[in-house]
């Protein structure tokens, strides 16, 4: 039996504990989506017209998406130097602005508030970095399910955070400020030097695959439960007391996923580490920069020649068997039989940097199928309390609920699908990016017509179309271009996201809908007969404030505008599919032999 001293450092030290922590990170890391619940406080305090909140909501976007810098310093500086980083962003930018709209602090004009918006949620674009690179260096092999996963939590936090603040019980709304400012900090702080590469590649269990389906079954009760939560909330006029009892559950929820680091560190069976890194060699210093790159690929050459079987065999005739590979392939390595070849630049699934990635058309490829598929999801995100109310319906904070739990479930299930469709069939990863994108045209389609009930069917599309782009776009940019420099590359494509949000809410959207409304007013003023005398009135407080629309033509062409930017997302992504085939079946193909 192990001395409790060690498995505590192989606790530490595990790579399924580095991800839980990562889950939790990206619990309370999305920021951004609150700023719905944020504004009206804002708006009230200071005293801001729509226009005005609009541009802070501008800010957010630009805020929660441009990380270059934050995908840099993560691979120049511990990663809980980045993680610090973002933390005083994170407390410094929401922290003032809860000092200002309380009056603690002095009023600043409009683009000094959103510069601190913009700090704020930037903060959060280290957390997400930090979270994704560690853990899909941790598990280069099961790089979907750990994207889907980890960004499902992130499109959830939202949903978490609310629920906690309504366990609060506090009359002053400016207080979401300041937990939004405190609350992710906190979390983060104490998870920062748990969040790390631990050389996960070498802690491959045969218990690895029932782990996974263990998360994906709290993920979808975690799922469940804030549906049935937040539809009681809305229903009923729910106690204090009851609540906070459904809350704490929450909690649990949240915290049950530690049982698999604790079991794998402190069953007795799991005293002796792991095979593969019982059999790492300890080269010297001189020889490690020499031969790092070589062993590499012996580990990876490893993985794919093991036998299947190789894992149920005991223990002593397990290390046997593998060391004997490993021998023959170290002197293939050193015959030039595994061989890694100095080329001028990279080729698709090696490590790319940024501005050799930049260069290449699957990258652009992949990066404008982005922009058309999530940036039309996100329009839908950000207009959808408009669109729900133009078509008559009062409670329209329900669809907003609704969108963000499919979401998160989008992006848990486009990693297992992706995972399955490059696992088992060795085939592109991008075509789950595609089936993905052709459900969105269609639920954009659904909005367009906006026939009885279907708003619940284009919130259920949009919303698991959006999310799966988010788990299948990180995990495809790390098989295609490599994950040495993961951090910049998944932080350029996030770009995409506020571009096709500012293109398609800002431009197409928006001015589809003034147009409508503006229509709408002169129909009802000429319909009225009124004098020239009201319509001036009229125009004055249209001035002031800006004119609704009501009715399905409010969205119509805009959505059949977004539904054909989608097909043309799936071609996009088909061409992706096809260019990219040789590369997955040279990376899953002997999976399946």
């Amino acid at each position: 039996m192990a001395k409790p001293q060690g498995r505590l450092g192989s606790l530490l030290n595990n790579r399924w504990l580095v991800f839980v922590a990562g889950m939790w990170v990206q619990a309370v890391a999305g920021i951004g989506y609150l700023f719905g619940s944020l504004s009206p406080v804002i708006k009230s305090s200071l005293g801001y017209n729509q226009r005005q909140i609009a541009s802070l909501g501008v800010a957010k976007d630009l805020g929660d998406s441009i990380g270059f810098l934050a995908g840099t310093l993560c691979e120049i500086l511990p990663l809980w130097a980045a993680l610090f980083i973002g933390v005083l962003q994170n407390f410094f930018g929401y922290g003032w602005v809860w000092l200002i709209v309380t009056g603690r602090a002095p009023r600043l004009p409009l683009w000094a508030m959103c510069i601190l918006i913009f700090v704020g949620t930037n903060g959060e674009t280290y957390f997400n970095t930090a979270a994704l690179v560690s853990c899909v260096q941790n598990f280069p092999r099961s790089r979907g399910p750990i994207v889907g996963i980890l960004k499902g939590f992130a499109g959830l936090s939202g949903a978490i955070l609310t629920q906690i603040f309504a366990m609060m019980h506090t009359p002053d709304h400016a207080a979401l400020i300041f937990m939004v400012a405190v609350g992710p900090s906190m979390v983060v702080i104490s998870l920062a030097f748990i969040v790390r590469p631990v050389g996960g590649h070498r802690q491959v269990r045969p218990s690895d695959q029932s782990s996974f389906m263990f998360i994906y079954i709290v993920c979808l009760i975690l799922a469940a439960y804030l549906m049935g939560v937040m539809l009681l909330e809305d229903l009923l006029d729910l106690s204090h007391i009851v609540i906070v009892l459904f809350t704490v559950v929450l909690m649990l929820l949240l915290l049950v996923p530690i049982a698999i680091p604790l079991l794998l560190a402190f069953r007795v069976d799991a005293a002796a580490s792991p095979v593969q890194e019982l059999l790492l060699p300890e080269p010297s210093k001189e020889e490690t920069s020499k031969s790092g790159q070589q062993n590499e690929v012996v580990f990876s050459e490893l993985e794919d020649e093991k036998p299947k079987d190789v894992d149920l065999l005991p223990a002593l005739e397990r290390q046997k068997r593998i060391a004997r590979l490993q021998a023959k392939l170290f002197q293939a390595a050193a015959d030039g039989a595994v061989r890694v070849k100095k080329r001028r630049g990279p080729h698709r699934g090696e490590d790319f940097t940024l501005m050799q990635a930049l260069i290449k058309a699957d990258f652009w490829l992949m990066f404008f199928s982005l922009l058309l598929g999530s940036g039309s999801g996100l329009t839908v995100i950000d207009n959808l309390g408009q669109m729900s109310e133009s078509l008559g319906y009062d409670e329209t904070h329900i669809f907003v609920s609704m969108i963000s739990i499919w979401n998160f479930l989008g992006r848990v299930g486009g990693g297992y699908v992706s995972e399955i469709i490059v696992r088992d069939y060795a085939y592109p990863r991008p075509v789950a990016m595609a089936f993905s994108q052709v459900a969105m045209a269609i639920g954009h389609l659904f909005f367009a017509m906006a026939w009885p009930g279907t708003m619940y069917i284009g919130t259920l599309l949009i919303g698991l179309g959006y999310g799966a782009h988010w788990a299948i776009v990180p995990a495809a940019a790390s098989e295609l271009f490599g994950l040495k420099n993961f951090g910049a590359l998944y932080n350029f494509l996030t770009v995409a996201n506020p571009a096709g949000s500012l293109i398609f809410s800002g431009l197409v959207a928006s001015g589809i809908y003034d147009y409508e409304a503006e229509k709408q007013a002169h129909q009802h003023q000429s319909s009225e007969g009124l004098q020239l005398g009201k319509l001036l009135q009229l125009t004055a407080l249209n001035a002031e404030e800006p004119l609704k629309c009501k009715g399905a033509i409010c969205f119509f062409f805009s959505s059949l505008i977004m539904s054909g930017l989608c097909v043309i997302a799936v071609i996009l992504s088909m061409i992706i599919v096809y260019r990219t085939r040789i590369v997955y079946l040279n990376l899953y193909g002997r999976n399946r032999t």
